[in-house]
């Protein structure tokens, strides 16, 4: 049994679908959280039964005009699933209806959960589900998916109406003109929309709204085609409007019967609304909003980088390195070969302890974070950056893929699939490599609180800003080269602000330092040991009593010469920027396992250096992963590998630069 669970943006899908599946997705308290579909089994049911619910792209519509309907409406269309949960917002329920009509009109069995009751009582209000489900002929659910009430009916009725295969009763709201001309069309489809498994009534809507993708999967001949658009005339002329408006005027003329025979609203607006409006007074203010969030952000990356995370990471680094050293002793007292205890010592546990130690760094930002987006302040960050993105050719919607960039860049680069303009979406891609993906925070805070103890947040705070004023330059340059034009009108909801979820913060922390531990005992655990392996041995695999004579250090210093302009050509410098490639991390740990006694970290670089050497680390080629995921996004394996050759480019001119004027003032 396949369910599709199906609804608007910031209706609450994501949650619903973590409370029926058990599963961590991720929650936000802004649109456009769910960018591809997600599948999850349900917890065991009181049945028995074997359920799976796919969590489409919340939309709007089934209108084909944007990726996230293109996705949902195809699923529905091509996998044919065995029902539908329509999950509805029961504090904004007149917009999100609309969507359900055109849910309800395919004929698919299907049962409305009507969601966040709790604040519609607690702000005295209420909703005769009954008498709803009467009038829309699908089976009504109150539930509240945040706090996990009504979760065990909604399993039950989705599973009887899906098992007796209970299809949503017809109701016929078409009137005037619009009757004459769907019920006509009906008729004259009927043989198609059976052998393409649709509706004739939701396909025979969909011609009249003048839908070109509807028609080709009908297959539809010439002069039915010629038959269609002399209706249309004919409607358009009667109606005195186009005919989507006609409509649209007809779905909303019945939603708005519906809710007033079932709705009783509060005689003002919600407490939650009326506060998000007085806050909004000020946050999202024309003169004041941007100051505001980049206070706020200062204040983020001071507590996480010095006065909570640092000291944290400070503590965990001497628990991490005195684990290893009482570790190196029992087994030199053990009697165990000195070969291996480099390996384990210096090469394995030194790697991964370097990562471990910037834990509580990464949970702290994530932690404020969170805390951000859940409260819904990172729609409203969305909305007063769209003056400022519109400037380099993209909109406020882009800043969403944007953000998630802050936390890793495959995803973001996947969550570009919203944005309804090829345009928007392959320009945004271009710029995601210079936001600071938080696999390169280890490196920052690594290289200043070695170099600028007393600055490790400031310096920190000046990369992020960096990447962002480049990100903005390159923008410009795309804006008047590859992708010349104009941003789509950038349209979001501003969802209430909410007190963030405790149980939805923390899932997201574990989420965080889940994928962060995994990385620090694969990947890094791998590339720790093959740094040591090539550094300990020459080409004949022979231990070498100087690491300079390995054969990573005869490998390393052909590419140094490269980097020397920038103020570290040193081959232990080059080697960690190589394995950085596989995984950002990696490069502290191999930069703690290449130095050692003999050659200290400020051997290699000077304070000039070394933060050219985090800008460089900054702006290089992405990880693996992301060229991956870029290849997939632009469809052309040579848009990777330009995009990974361009941001070295670049990244070596900006250090160049950086490192040059540093040297002249300093």
């Amino acid at each position: 049994m396949i369910l599709a669970l199906a609804g608007n943006q910031n209706c609450g899908k994501t949650t619903l679908f973590n409370a029926l599946t058990g599963s961590n997705q991720h929650v936000g308290n802004f649109p456009g959280v769910t960018v591809e579909q997600k599948i999850g089994t349900v917890k065991k049911t009181r049945d028995g039964s074997d359920v799976k619910i796919v969590d489409l792209p919340g939309i709007y519509s089934l209108s084909p005009y944007s990726n996230e309907e293109i996705v949902s409406r195809d699923y529905i269309f091509n996998e044919k699933p065995d029902g539908i949960i329509n999950i509805v917002d029961a504090s904004n329920i007149e917009r999100n209806l609309y969507l359900t009509l055109q849910l309800a009109s395919l004929g698919i069995p299907m049962v409305i959960a009507l969601n966040m009751m709790d604040e519609v009582k607690s702000n005295g209000g209420s909703i005769n589900t009954k008498k709803l489900s009467e009038i829309l002929g699908v089976p009504v659910v109150p539930i509240s998916a945040a706090k996990g009430e009504g979760i065990e009916e909604l399993k039950d009725v989705f599973i009887r109406v899906v098992e007796n295969k209970e299809k949503p009763k017809p109701v016929d709201y078409c009137t005037g003109e619009v009757h004459r001309a769907i019920h006509s069309l009906m008729h004259m489809i009927e043989d198609h929309a059976a052998d393409a498994g649709i509706s004739r009534r939701f396909a025979a809507t969909k011609l009249v709204e003048g839908d070109e993708s509807m028609a080709k999967r009908l297959k539809l001949s010439q002069n039915e085609i010629e038959t269609i658009e002399h209706t249309l005339i004919e409607l358009e002329h009667e109606a005195g409007v186009d005919a989507q408006a006609a409509i649209a005027d007809m779905r909303y003329d019945f939603i708005q019967d519906a809710v007033e025979k079932t709705v009783t609203k509060m005689s003002t607006d919600s407490k939650q609304h009326k506060m998000s409006v007085a806050i909004d007074k000020i946050l999202t203010n024309k003169y004041v909003g941007l100051p505001i969030f980049f206070i706020i952000m200062g204040i983020v990356f001071y507590l996480s980088f010095d006065l909570i995370g640092g000291n944290l990471t400070d503590l965990c680094e001497t628990a991490i390195d005195a684990g290893i050293e009482a570790f190196r002793s029992w087994m030199t007292d053990f009697g165990t070969n000195p070969v291996v205890i480099s390996l384990l010592c210096d090469g394995a546990l030194k790697g991964i302890g370097s990562i471990l130690s910037f834990l509580p760094t990464i949970v702290v930002l994530f932690l404020f974070l969170s805390i951000m987006e859940d409260s819904g302040y990172m729609a409203r960050v969305a909305y007063i950056m769209d003056k400022l993105l519109r400037k380099i050719g993209l909109s406020g919607k882009s800043f969403v893929p944007l953000l998630i960039g802050f936390g890793c860049t495959v995803p973001a680069v996947l969550s570009t699939r919203t944005l309804s303009s090829e345009r928007d979406k392959k320009m945004t891609i271009m710029l995601l490599p210079f936001m600071t993906c938080t696999a390169k925070l280890p490196i920052y805070g690594f290289m200043a609180s070695i170099f600028f103890p007393d600055h490790t947040g400031l310096v920190t705070l000046s990369l992020y800003i960096l990447g962002l004023l480049l990100a903005v330059v390159m923008g410009l340059i795309l804006k008047n080269t590859l992708y010349k034009g104009k941003s789509v009108p950038f349209v979001m909801e501003l969802p209430n602000y909410r007190i963030p979820g405790l149980k939805t913060t923390l899932l997201l922390l574990f989420e965080k330092a889940r994928d962060f531990i995994v990385r620090a005992f694969t990947v890094i655990f791998g590339a720790s040991v093959i740094i040591w392996f090539l550094q300990c041995f020459d080409i004949r695999f022979n231990i070498v009593t100087d690491t300079e004579s390995g054969m990573l250090a005869q490998i390393a210093k052909l590419i140094a010469p490269v980097f020397s302009p920038l103020g570290f050509g040193n081959w232990r410098a080059v080697t960690a920027l190589i394995s950085g490639f596989m995984a950002k991390e990696a490069v502290v740990s191999i930069l703690q396992v290449l130095t050692n006694k003999d050659t200290a970290i400020t051997d290699i670089f000077t304070a000039a250096s070394a933060y050219s050497f985090l800008v460089f680390t900054l702006l290089y080629t992405p990880c693996v992963a992301t060229v991956a995921a870029i290849r997939r996004e632009f469809g052309n394996r040579r848009k990777g590998v330009m995009v990974a050759l361009l941001q070295s480019v670049y990244a070596w001119v900006i250090a160049l630069v950086i490192y040059r004027l540093i040297l002249l003032f300093v």
